[in-house]
């Protein structure tokens, strides 16, 4: 894999005059256990490390100090697909994949943890997100015409706005969430 966001962040952590008070590593996060305990341990958007939300966050617990707080970034479904096709419209794999809001901050009350925070995505924050992605592939476009990937990259470019419009912004949220253990 890539080191790239990785030297980005470094780059980025520089010119915002922190690099001293933070530290990057690149590498597999599955499994992965800090041997200093911190403040703050994080998964934003990538819980498939610990084999979901309860997995990624007991791993998350492993690095966190007494007092930390776990910041999870999940989806959850804004309102429940009325099919399995919704679903995959919005890019899941099926409706099970996801729980909605209330079941989702009961999880976390099941597992034991605080809920003392909330940062939810709204549809203009999804649509600022979807539409980044689709100026990149257009620039990318223009930058790379003789690219092996200029054909799937223009059928996405065509696809993905209708796509979205049709299910993710209807149906998928997403936020991160502050828990701290009890």
């Amino acid at each position: 894999m890539s080191q790239l966001f990785t030297e980005q962040a470094r780059v980025r952590a520089e010119e915002l005059g922190v690099a001293d008070q933070v530290t990057f590593i690149h590498g597999d996060a599955a499994g992965y256990v800090s041997d200093e305990k911190a403040d703050v341990a994080a998964c934003l958007g990538a819980t498939w490390i610990g084999g979901g939300v309860a997995g990624t966050i007991e791993l998350l617990a492993q690095s966190l100090r007494t007092g930390g707080i776990i910041l999870i970034g999940e989806p959850f479904w804004r309102q429940v697909p009325p099919t399995e096709d919704v679903a995959k419209g919005c890019l899941a794999g099926s409706v099970s994949d996801f729980l909605v809001l209330p079941g989702l901050l009961a999880s976390f009350d099941h597992l034991g943890y605080d809920v003392v925070e909330m940062v939810l995505a709204d549809q203009d924050g999804w649509d600022r997100y979807e539409a980044a992605k689709w100026l990149t592939m257009r620039r990318w476009l223009e930058a790379n015409p003789d690219d092996k990937l200029v054909k799937d990259v223009r059928a996405k470019l065509i696809s993905e706005p209708e796509r979205y419009a049709a299910y993710t912004r209807e149906y998928l949220g997403w936020g991160v969430f502050a828990l701290m253990p009890r």
